[in-house]
């Protein structure tokens, strides 16, 4: 069965809100090394309405030439959960909904790879969905933001399965549900 895992950048305060702007200090071949890992175990992205809007008006237009990912998010099979996208126009898109989620799970394949989306993060914790987040929690307070865990509205408990330090601070935290 196919595991639906999520990757994110969060600040010491929770924010994973435009990690453009803090994150890259932090990035280091280290960090390199376990986002492509968890890329290479996924053969889709599993994305939320917003995150797709954004991703859809930038990676159709940028030259592979000239950025050596955009290939790979173009090229790649996603799944968009909305309610309110009708007719998704990126090449190698579906949308799919929570409850739908768990028959995709049973498709053959490897992982599907939760791709920024917070909320959509959240939502599939408190569905049952996620069965791995990992974090990479920069030690930074960015003090303002979205923060992942603001309006949670019950406990989920979590499971620390993998913990790692890298040189600059970031600490890695994989979890799975308890």
């Amino acid at each position: 069965m196919r595991k639906i895992t999520a990757g994110l950048f969060i600040s010491l305060d929770g924010v994973v809100e435009a990690p453009d702007a803090w994150h890259f200090p932090y990035f280091n071949d280290e960090m390199g090394q376990s986002v492509g890992e968890q890329m290479e175990a996924a053969d889709a992205m599993l994305l939320g309405r917003h995150t797709y809007e954004e991703f859809a008006a930038h990676w159709p237009h940028q030259d592979p030439e000239k950025e050596p990912l955009a290939d790979a998010m173009n090229l790649a099979t996603k799944y968009v959960v909305s309610t309110t996208l009708t007719a998704p126009a990126w090449q190698n898109t579906e949308l799919v909904t929570l409850a739908g989620l768990a028959e995709l799970k049973q498709r053959p394949g490897r992982n599907i790879s939760v791709v920024g989306s917070g909320t959509l993060v959240v939502s599939l914790l408190r569905e049952g969905l996620l069965d791995e987040l990992n974090l990479l929690v920069h030690p930074i307070v960015v003090g303002s933001g979205k923060r992942l865990f603001d309006d949670v509205g019950t406990q989920i408990p979590l499971t620390l399965t993998t913990s790692t330090t890298f040189s600059t601070g970031v600490l890695n935290l994989i979890y799975t549900r308890a």
